[in-house]
Order: C-alpha cells, then sequence, then structure tokens
C-alpha cells in the first residue's frame, strides 16, 4: 500500500521531484564514468601489432617484486607483492639456444627494440615519431620483421651499417623512396641513412613507426649487447598455443630464468600469448593501466562523496517544501515508521529512474573523457576503454542507496516531533537548530581541522593529494551542517549594509534569519563549488611553482641546450667539452627501492658544481660515482639515510645494485630525490639521450649553437628561456589533473543551479503575498538579487577558507612553506562564475514565478 502512495506522490508532485532527479542523475552518470576508467584500468587490453605473426612472446618480467614471509600463532603467512619498473627489462640472447629445443616450436624469431626518430633537415619529426599523428617510432633488425610480418614492397633488405627499411605509412608522409637519404635520431648521434626498401605489414598498424636496420648496426644501436627485447615463437603446424606456453614456462624454469646477468638483467621470463601480448610490446599501456586505476578509484572516490553531500542537500530541501503536507500526515494519525517508509519508497522510485538515465548517460561520458585523456597523452591509444556491466550496476546501486539514505536523514526532523509542532513547523521555520545536527557539524568540523593538520605532515604528492580532495569535502559537509548557524551569524552582520540597500534589503535580512535552514541548503553546494574549484586549480600550480623555483635556484650553468626532438645525444655534450667549460648531461628516470618509487637523475661528475647546486647539506657531490648517489633530504627522512650507508635499489630496467650515500641535498623537489653518476643511469634507461645539458661557458650563444650545428633540434637557451619551457610542460600536465576533476566541478555547478531553483520556486506564495501587499514585480526580484548575493558573499567567504587552509597546509608538507601559488586572475574567475551561476539560477525561477497572477497564487490550494 505504502508504495502505491508513493507512486501516486511522484506522478502528482514531478516537479518537486525534479531537482532530486536531476542530483542523482549526474551523481549516477559521474559514478559511471570514473567507473569506466576503473574498470578499464583493470580489464582493458592491449591489442599487439608487431607480434601479431607471433603467438607465443617470451620477454622479460617487467615487475619488482617482493616476497614477505610471516610466522604468527605457529602459522606461516607469505605475501606476494610486485609493482612495475620504469624501463624496459632485456632478455639475454642465449636463451635463444632453450627455446628452439622445447618440443613443438618451429622458429624462434629474436627481437630488438629502441628509439629511432627519423628527422628531417631542421630536426623535426616526419612523422615516424611523436609528430601530428602521434606514433612512436622504433628501430628494429630487419630478421625481426617476420613478427608482424613486414613484407618489402619496393628495394631491398638493409645489408650495409648505412642502410634502413622503412616503413610505408612513414615513406608515404615523408615523401620517402627507395635511395633517398634519411637521418634518424636513435640512442647514439644523429645518423644519415639510405632508404634501401619500403615494407608495408601483413595486419594493421597504427599505433607505431617502425625502422629496419641491419643486424649489427640494430645491436650497435639497441647498445645491450648481448640481449635481447624479447622472443617470437612460431609453434610448429598443429600445436596449441597455449600448451606451448606452458612447456616453454617450464623448459625455462630448468634453465633458472638465465638471462645473463648483464646490463638490464631482469630477475624472470615470461612466456605470454593472446591479449597478454600487447602489454610486451607496449609498455606504456601496461603502466598506463596502473595510472588509471589510481586516477579512476580517486575521482570515483571523491566523485561520491561530493555525490552524497549535494543528494543530501537537495532531498533536505526537497523534504522541507513538503514539510506541511508531511506534518498533515502526521496529524491525521500517520506514524513515524510510515512517513519514512513513504519517503523511502519516493526515494527509490526517482533514484530508481535516475540511476538508471544516469548510468546510460554516463557510458558515453566515460567514453568521452577516456578520449580526452588520450588526446592529452595522459593514456596511450594502444590500451582499449573497456566499458562492462559494473560501473552502470555500481552507478544505480550507490544511486539508490544515496536516494534512500537521504530521504532517511532528511525528514527525521519531521518524523521524530510531535504532530502539532509539525504543523506549526510548516508555516514557520525553527529557530533552533538540532542538537544531533549541531554535535555532527563540530565532529565533522573538528575531522576537517584534524585532516589539514595531517595534510601539513604528508610530503609525498602520491599520500598529499587524496588528503587534500577529503579535507575539502568534510569541510564543506560541516559547513552543511552548521549552516542554519551560519546564515544567521551572516544576517546579523549584514543586517546594517542591508538595511542601507532599502525595503529589498530589509526583507531579505528578514528572509535570511527565518529560512536560514532553506538558506544553508543553498551555500552547502555553493561553498563547496569555490572550495573545489579553488583546490583542483592551486594544487599544481602551489606544486609546480616550488619545485620550478627550486630548479632555477639550483641551476647554475650559463646556457642549457635542449632538444625539439627524443633528447640530446653524448657526441653533443662531447663537442662542446673544450678548455675550462663545464657541460652537464641529464638523463631521468624511475627507480624503486623496494616497492616504493622514486624520481631520479644522472648527472655528468665532472665539474657538477660549476653547473648545479641542489644545496647540499650533508656530504659531499665530489663523491659521486657509478657506485654512489645524492639522495633528496625527503628520501634520506623515508629511508634512514645519512652518508655513508648502503642503498639497494632497483634501476629503472630492473637491474639490482647497491650504492653508498654521498650526500644528502635540500631541492629534492625541483631535482628528483636521487641523483646518480650519469653512466650508471643510461646505461638502464630506454632513451640514454640527455634531457638537458648544463653549460658553464664564456662563450656566447653563437659559439654553442655552431658547434651543435650539425645535431638537428637541438636549441641553445638561457636558464630563464628553459624554466619558461618547463612552465609550459607543467601547464600541460596541470590540464590533465583538470580534466580529471572537471566533472567534479560540473556536477557540483549543476548541484548550484538546481538547489537555488528549487528554493526560489518553492516561495511562489511568498512572492504572491508580497505583490499582494504592493510590492512590484521589480522589487521582488530586488529582494532576490540581495538575498543570493548575501549568500554568495557567505559561501565564497567559506569556500576561500576551506581552500586557503588547505592549500596552506598542502604547501607546508610538500614544500615546507607556508605559500600556496593562489592566481588572483584565476580566482577572480572562480568568484565570478559562481556569482554568475548564483544570480541566473536566481533570476530566472523568479521571473517564471512572477507571471503567474498574484491572486490566482494566494487563492490556489496547496
Amino acid at each position: 500500500m505504502m508504495l502505491r502512495y508513493a507512486l501516486k506522490t511522484v506522478r502528482a508532485r514531478k516537479a518537486g521531484f525534479l531537482g532530486a532527479f536531476l542530483a542523482l542523475m549526474c551523481a549516477a552518470a559521474l559514478i559511471t564514468a570514473c567507473g569506466t576508467l576503473l574498470e578499464t584500468g583493470l580489464r582493458g587490453t592491449v591489442r599487439t601489432e608487431r607480434y601479431a605473426a607471433a603467438p607465443v612472446v617470451v620477454s622479460a618480467d617487467q615487475n619488482v617484486h617482493q616476497r614477505t614471509v610471516k610466522h604468527k600463532k605457529g602459522k606461516t603467512k607469505v605475501k606476494h607483492k610486485a609493482k612495475p619498473i620504469a624501463e624496459r627489462a632485456w632478455l639475454a640472447a642465449s636463451l635463444e639456444d632453450t627455446l628452439a629445443g622445447t618440443p613443438g616450436v618451429a622458429r624462434v624469431i629474436p627481437e630488438l627494440t629502441f628509439p629511432a626518430t627519423p628527422l628531417t633537415g631542421t630536426g623535426t619529426d616526419t612523422g615516424g615519431g611523436t609528430g601530428a599523428d602521434g606514433r612512436a617510432a622504433y628501430g628494429h633488425a630487419w630478421e625481426s620483421a617476420a613478427l608482424t610480418p613486414y613484407r618489402l614492397t619496393s628495394g631491398t633488405a638493409p645489408e650495409a651499417a648505412t642502410d634502413v627499411v622503412v616503413d610505408r605509412h612513414l615513406a608515404e608522409r615523408a615523401r620517402l623512396a627507395p635511395g633517398d637519404r634519411l637521418t634518424v635520431q636513435s640512442t647514439r648521434a644523429p645518423r644519415s641513412y639510405r632508404v634501401s626498401g619500403i615494407a608495408a605489414p601483413g595486419p594493421d598498424v597504427r599505433h607505431q613507426t617502425a625502422l629496419f636496420f641491419s643486424a649489427a648496426e640494430a645491436r650497435r644501436l639497441a647498445a645491450h649487447p648481448g640481449q635481447v627485447t624479447a622472443f617470437g615463437v612460431v609453434p610448429e603446424a598443429g600445436t596449441d598455443p597455449e600448451r606451448l606456453r606452458h612447456d616453454l614456462t617450464e623448459a625455462l624454469r630448468d634453465t633458472g630464468n638465465g638471462t645473463g646477468g648483464g646490463k638490464g638483467a631482469s630477475t624472470g621470463v615470461r612466456v605470454t600469448t593472446g591479449d597478454a601480448r600487447g602489454p610486451v610490446e607496449f609498455l606504456d599501456a601496461a603502466a598506463a593501466r596502473t595510472k588509471l586505476v589510481s586516477m579512476g578509484g580517486a575521482m570515483g572516490g571523491t566523485s561520491l562523496l561530493v555525490a552524497v553531500l549535494v543528494v543530501v542537500g537537495t532531498f533536505a530541501l526537497s523534504v522541507q517544501q513538503r514539510h506541511r503536507e508531511l506534518a498533515l500526515l502526521r496529524a491525521v494519525a500517520a506514524t513515524t515508521g510510515q512517513v519514512r517508509r513513504l519517503l523511502g519508497r519516493e526515494a527509490l522510485i526517482v533514484g530508481a529512474a535516475a540511476g538508471i538515465a544516469g548510468a546510460l548517460l554516463g557510458l558515453p561520458l566515460g567514453g568521452l573523457l577516456f578520449d580526452r585523456f588520450v588526446a592529452l597523452g595522459a593514456v596511450p591509444a594502444t590500451l582499449r576503454h573497456t566499458t562492462g556491466f559494473l560501473p552502470p550496476l555500481a552507478a544505480v546501486a550507490a544511486t539508490l542507496l544515496g536516494a534512500w539514505a537521504a530521504a532517511r536523514i532528511a525528514s527525521r526532523r519531521v518524523t521524530r516531533i510531535r504532530p502539532a509542532e509539525a504543523l506549526a513547523e510548516a508555516r514557520t521555520e525553527s529557530p533552533r537548530t538540532p542538537w544531533g545536527r549541531l554535535l555532527a557539524g563540530l565532529v565533522l568540523l573538528a575531522g576537517g581541522v584534524v585532516l589539514v593538520v595531517v595534510l601539513g605532515m604528508l610530503r609525498t604528492e602520491p599520500a598529499s593529494t587524496p588528503v587534500t580532495f577529503l579535507a575539502v569535502v568534510v569541510l564543506s559537509t560541516a559547513v552543511a551542517l552548521l549552516g542554519p548557524l551560519l546564515v544567521r551569524a551572516a544576517a546579523l552582520l549584514l543586517a546594517g549594509p542591508l538595511r542601507l540597500t532599502g525595503h529589498g534589503g530589509r526583507l531579505a535580512t528578514a528572509n535570511l534569519r527565518a529560512g536560514a535552514a532553506r538558506a544553508a541548503s543553498v551555500v552547502t553546494p555553493l561553498t563547496l563549488l569555490v572550495a573545489m574549484a579553488c583546490t583542483v586549480l592551486f594544487v599544481q600550480p602551489t606544486l609546480g611553482d616550488a619545485a620550478r623555483a627550486q630548479a632555477r635556484e639550483g641551476v647554475r650553468a650559463d646556457w642549457v641546450v635542449a632538444s625539439r626532438g627524443p633528447g640530446v645525444p653524448a657526441a653533443a655534450a662531447h663537442r662542446l667539452r673544450s678548455g675550462e667549460d663545464v657541460v652537464t648531461e641529464v638523463v631521468r628516470t624511475t627507480v624503486r627501492v623496494g616497492l616504493d618509487k622514486y624520481a631520479a637523475q644522472g648527472v655528468t661528475p665532472a665539474g657538477l658544481t660549476r653547473t648545479w647546486d641542489p644545496d647540499v647539506v650533508a656530504g659531499s657531490l665530489d663523491g659521486l660515482t657509478e657506485r654512489t648517489v645524492a639522495v633528496s633530504e625527503l628520501a634520506a627522512d623515508q629511508l634512514g639515510l645519512v652518508p655513508g650507508d648502503a642503498l639497494k635499489l632497483t634501476l629503472g630496467d630492473g637491474t639490482p645494485v647497491e650504492v653508498t650515500v654521498a650526500a644528502v641535498y635540500a631541492r629534492g623537489l625541483g631535482f628528483g630525490d636521487l641523483t646518480f653518476a650519469h653512466g650508471l643511469v643510461a646505461a638502464h634507461v630506454d632513451n640514454p639521450l640527455a634531457a638537458t645539458l648544463l653549460v658553464g661557458t664564456d662563450r656566447a650563444r653563437g659559439d654553442l649553437a655552431a658547434a651543435l650545428r650539425e645535431f638537428p633540434g637541438l636549441t641553445v637557451l638561457t636558464p630563464a628561456a628553459a624554466d619558461s619551457l618547463q612552465a609550459e610542460r607543467q601547464q600541460a600536465n596541470a590540464e590533465v589533473n583538470l580534466l580529471a576533476m572537471g566533472l567534479v566541478l560540473a556536477f557540483t555547478a549543476i548541484a548550484v543551479v538546481n538547489t537555488l531553483a528549487m528554493s526560489v520556486s518553492e516561495r511562489v506564495r511568498e512572492f504572491a503575498l508580497l505583490r499582494l501587499a504592493g510590492a512590484t514585480r521589480r522589487q521582488v526580484l530586488r529582494m532576490l538579487r540581495t538575498e543570493a548575493l548575501s549568500l554568495l558573499l557567505l559561501a565564497i567567504t567559506l569556500g576561500s577558507a576551506i581552500a586557503l587552509s588547505v592549500l596552506t597546509a598542502f604547501s607546508v608538507g610538500m614544500t615546507g612553506r607556508a605559500a600556496p601559488a593562489v592566481l588572483p586572475l584565476v580566482y577572480l574567475a572562480v568568484v565570478a562564475g559562481a556569482g554568475c551561476l548564483t544570480l541566473v539560477a536566481t533570476a530566472l525561477p523568479g521571473r517564471v514565478a512572477l507571471r503567474v497572477r498574484a491572486v490566482t497564487v494566494a487563492t490556489a490550494r496547496e
């Protein structure tokens, strides 16, 4: 019976439930979109291209493993964890004999993969690198062309060291033909090659460009003697690839998974088939899955918290608008349980409809979000966007649960008091804030303060970022609970200034005092919008500006050499070294200490203090060799290190090493947590070219540029110009974070408009009575604007205070200084945007409400 009443109520009050429906629908769409990103990270597949003709691929393990054994109460518990490494791990070439000797193997094809960017005479990419089509370019030995397979369409295979075969895509874009010359920047100095042939792939290859060299030249450019990237294994006719995979795994286990122990030696060997071959070919796609899990989880968690806060506020306003109706139900003997069940079933009906509609909207929204991440370079195009039934199902379930919980919370007051009191409150809002609400608000306020304090002690971005947004949501929730008190306090403070505006100001003051709960429901989403927008917009500049400031202070070089291509070759650094000039090559990577990831760099030790000053606080950079390391204060604190201590770590390609701490420096935010000798890092990265050269010299820029004329794509910059270039890259990275949280901000903005429209629409009878008492439409609208601007001022004050406290704590923890980067023009844009939303969402419903004749509204039945 209660369900039938609920259905009738929903049909009869469609307009009244519209606000709750919109809030729930947007919440479901947001959760679904974030859920598809999370699912893509967990289950997304990577289609193989280069290995299409090799049913089985043998590669090195791309993970660092940690095995923990605990003995407790006579039981042994073993935990195994694995984390991906940053660079490609290599295999021993000697494993080919073991693979070829396994029954069922028809052919074993060794593979070499290394960066190889084709350049024009001006040093720009011809389309085979990361050019306009976004394709990455790799070099291979011609013998591995059979893995795809690539077949010659013209010309001949590469035989001489200066021969190269290019794929058809590159040949068409660069208008190359056999016999043409092509400059290629690989892991060594750029070299001019003769195009000996053009090859076309059998299957479609969309995400990479292939350049094939002779076997000897490919080994020279790969710079991993005695090792290969992978082996492609072709089974004998009738041999099941999965069965062969099992046999190869057993054969390699019997040999001890040997990798030769050389440079880039991995801890194990992986044998893959089917879709599992894709991550072997596209390492960036495999790493992007982990990134998407983190990003989708963070976005989904923040979205869920914001959605709960907004939906509860919307339902509270909806129930408040029906206070008289519910009070009458109580007066005619409806029990507390019956009213709660009625509201609960209404919420479930609205939640089901909104959840299904939102989930259907969230699926294409998730696809658009994923495509935008691909366009920004945050996610490679090789990773397939995966959409299953779980995200929509979870969104609908969350929407139903949220709607039911919101209705229960919003109905606590009207179902607890006596019917006579409920009828009295239906006409006049109670001036007292319930003790339970007040206590919950104070508890959340204390919790938010604790989170801010904790945030000030966190010194790593992965740890501080979720706490940052959680603190904003918790403090905004405290504002929602304490809202009526805050509105009354604001009305008291603004009473004097508002009187000066005339009768409209006096009416606005009276309305704010009498309708504090209704006004608080408007302040909450506005406060959340301002606080969340400021935090999202300023958290990355706070960190980025501090890092750039440390880098500016630490670079002593006179000139910086940067590259428009893949990097600066060692030959260019050698060309600049003469007399007393100092050239520091800088190559960057990521290493792991245990399973923890640290940003690292390799620098040339000779003359280092002439070009680079990381602010050493202990030890000396004079002791930096390939057996030592300099660490940041953060890393030293986390790992308990002082100069002279030994440090075991895993380099980017999975090679374990033990080094001695030579120095501890303060500017880790600008230069990374670990600094090694250049030779150690360059030997264990995919791209050994320097990111930059720091040059200490008395020579002019023109002299340096002349010396580098034979190296395409290199630019000589002042340190200030190099800093500006870094700022542009920082802005590109910030766009990814803005996109990630943009949906949350958009949802909050919609909630602001929705709540304001609901708040104004319920006051139709009040406006009619004012007009019958002699007020004009213009006066009523002026009163509405005054109320809206007063609430906007309160929300901006509260939101700004929340954002400033959170950003200050974030700055203290991450940079050691209470100096958040607040951009005045951006802040003004946030305030202006919130103001426009407030005024428009107030004026339009107000004008609609005033169109009906006052007498008609005043005499209509409620």
